[in-house]
């Protein structure tokens, strides 16, 4: 009998629990489905129809169905948008510039800002659940420190970083997930960061008809001209206020 317990327990031992099967699956799953669906994506050839050779063959029969299906047009543009956002494929900037071609600016520029910061977040979550953990225990104290000084004016810096195009957008996705920003900082930064880019870029789309109707194709360079990068370095510096504000007051305690 005793022997037999014994034996029950040792095996019962060398069984993993169920809960870590269900953690590991809880964890790594949405970064395979992720993983997955870009694989998918890019040998299907699928991202090759972002492109403004596309959005020009299929016109007409894009702002038809828009006429027709204003609601389900929004839907779906936004669910493609969210994808394409969440999975880092490039053609950000033409899906912009699309939205303002077929919804307007205003409208446009608003279902853009919607469908980007649900693909950001959608990302931002599976990176911080996925590899979060294990990124900072590889990295050592020193990421510790970049986090807590990161963490403190979170909401302030991913709008600089959302503001002004200095890196990559798919980057600035990524990056907070690493460093305990909180999602709903996250949320908020992204969806007021990136509404002057967006509307610019909508307001390209806008004017895409007579763009296409020339033979041309839209410029993406066009945020970096000044008159329109000086006002968003503006509001860039605005969103820096309260961390000057803060050190300020920091060192005037201190001394």
């Amino acid at each position: 009998m005793t022997e037999r317990k014994k034996h029950q327990g040792g095996a019962d031992a060398a069984t993993p629990p169920a809960g870590g099967k269900v953690n590991w699956m809880k964890r790594f799953l949405p970064l395979g489905i992720l993983v997955g669906a870009i694989v998918l994506v890019f040998a299907t050839g699928l991202h090759n129809y972002i492109s403004f050779e596309t959005l020009r063959e299929h016109r007409e029969t894009l702002t038809g169905f828009v006429a027709d299906n204003a609601i389900v047009a929004a839907l779906i543009f936004m669910a493609i948008y969210a994808a394409v956002v969440a999975m880092s494929l490039p053609g950000g900037a033409v899906m912009t510039i699309t939205g303002g071609f077929l919804f307007g600016i205003w409208i446009g520029t608003l279902w853009v800002v919607i469908a980007a910061t649900v693909g950001a977040t959608i990302l931002f979550l599976v990176a911080r659940t996925s590899l979060g953990d294990s990124l900072r225990e590889k990295a050592g104290p020193w990421l510790k420190r970049m986090e807590d000084g990161f963490k403190e004016d979170a909401l302030s810096y991913l709008l600089v970083l959302r503001l002004v195009p200095i890196f990559p957008f798919f980057v600035v996705n990524l990056v907070p997930a690493f460093l305990g920003v909180k999602t709903r900082d996250y949320i908020l930064a992204t969806l007021f960061g990136i509404i002057p880019g967006s509307f610019v870029y909508a307001s390209v789309g806008n004017g895409l008809g007579a763009v296409f109707d020339a033979g041309e194709t839209p410029d993406l360079g066009i945020i970096f001209k000044p008159e329109i990068l000086t006002p968003i370095i503006g509001l860039a510096v605005l969103a820096m206020i309260p961390v000057g504000y803060k050190k300020w007051k920091a060192r005037k305690a201190a001394g």
